[in-house]
Order: structure tokens, then sequence, then C-alpha cells
């Protein structure tokens, strides 16, 4: 069995991959949205956060041979879990992660190390900021004393728990942009535009992710940007194919 950290489409669709490819499969994800999404046909799906001892723990119980951590790029302590996790239970462990996007010069661009960072950095950038990077760093912005005078738009998916997690931290629902990806490069102009923004803030987090297209309307409209760089993690087995992580699984001791 084949254990998959599925939080994003690409990591679904690699699953759906090792599937059809003969591998039995379970896929964990957090949510019930994500779950929804990720049950296909011949693929075991886990709904809940996994802890490193609920890991250790599913790992022996499930008999997983080996885990193919498709986790967000940002998402660091999912993938601090799963290494230490399969270094635990003497199995194989194998990163799949997206390319990043490459940033083009731009005069208005700056780049930082993590969201707490880009707080700082945007309080001095503008009073109108767009917040493009998910619902989990949005308590680092609300808290952020230097943004206190600022107006925070976030844009988030539409799902409760995240509208009342975002009305709990302070925003006012005509500042909550709750809708589903991916965005265009008209679309995120046309919301940049609306809004009023001075200051968009992202992730890159790949074009799978919409990080290019959020990159070209903030740079069409002379927008200051900010761009949080991912984690440095040193992943064992690092793959950017679905061809790569086959080959890795058979090079290994996963099993079909």
């Amino acid at each position: 069995m084949i254990l998959v950290l599925a939080g994003t489409q690409d990591g679904r669709q690699l699953a759906a991959c090792l599937a059809a490819g003969g591998y039995q499969v379970m896929v964990s994800v957090i949510s019930d949205y994500g779950r929804s999404l990720a049950e296909l046909p011949g693929i075991g799906v886990h709904t809940g956060q996994l802890t490193l001892a609920g890991m250790e723990e599913f790992i022996a119980t499930r008999r997983i041979k080996a885990i193919v951590d498709a986790s967000h790029p940002y998402a660091a302590n999912v993938s601090a879990n799963a290494m230490s996790a399969c270094e635990t239970g003497g199995i194989d462990y194998i990163r799949y992660e997206r390319s990043e996007v490459s940033v083009p010069e731009y005069r208005q661009l700056h780049l930082v190390k993590d969201a707490a960072e880009a707080a700082k950095i945007a309080a001095g950038l503008g009073k109108n900021i767009f917040l493009t990077t998910g619902s989990r760093t949005l308590k680092i912005f609300k808290t952020e004393p230097l943004l206190a005078d600022c107006r925070l738009i976030a844009r988030v998916l539409p799902q409760p728990e995240v509208i009342t997690e975002c009305i709990e931290l302070g925003f006012k629902p005509g500042d909550i942009v709750a809708i589903q990806g991916p965005f265009s490069h008209a679309l995120n102009a046309a919301l940049f535009r609306e809004y009023g923004t001075e200051v968009v803030i992202t992730k890159n987090s790949g074009t799978i992710g919409g990080a290019d297209t959020k990159i070209s309307a903030a740079m069409e409209l002379g927008l200051k940007l900010v761009v949080i760089g991912r984690p440095a993690i040193e992943y064992k087995n690092l793959c950017r194919t679905s061809d790569e992580v086959m080959t890795r699984l058979l090079a290994g001791t996963a099993a079909k």
C-alpha cells in the first residue's frame, strides 16, 4: 500500500496515476472537501490531519510500504513528519513537488522568506493589501501591528469553516473574496482593480497553484508585489514528475 499525502490537485492526479499503474493507493487529505475531490475509483481516502505519532501508527496498522509526499509546497510540517515517520518505520519516502514559477525582474517585486516578513514589508508599501496566500497565514497578517491601519483583503476558498475563521480574525464581509480557483490573468487583474489593490502578497506555489497569473496581473497593473519563498527543506528523493515517482518506487521496496 502506498500512502499519498495529496492536499493538492497535482497530488490527486499523481495518486490516480499510481493506481492506474497497479499500486494499491491510500490518499490522505485534511478536509471533507478534499475527500470529495480525492474519491476516485480504486483509491482509499483518509480524512483528517496526521500528526507524527498518527502517521507512524498509520504506517504500522495499514502496512504502508512507502509514502509519496505530494503535500503543498509550503506544508513544511507535513513533510517533516512524513520524513521522520518513514525513517522510524523503515519505509521509503518520496517527495513529489511542482516546480516554482520563474519570477521576472520587476522593480516593485519584494522576495521574502515567510509570511511574517511579508507582513512587515507590505506595511511600508501601501494601505490596500490583497492576500492570496491561503487561509492558514491570515492570522499572521491580521495580528501584525504594522498592518493595523491597512485594509486587508483575503481571497480564500468558499468553505464555511474558512469564512468563519476570516470573520473571527476580524475580516469584514466586504474584505473576504470567497472563490474557487484557478484564476486567469484577466480575473486576477479585475479583482485587484475592483478592490483598489496597492500591494499583492502571494506564494510561489507554481503554475498549477496560479502563481504565474497572480504575478503577471500584479505586474501589468504596476502593483507592489510580495512573493513568499518556499521553505528551505532538504527533501529525500525529490521528484518533479509522476514518471520520476514511478521510477523511484520501482527502484525501492514498495511492492504493488
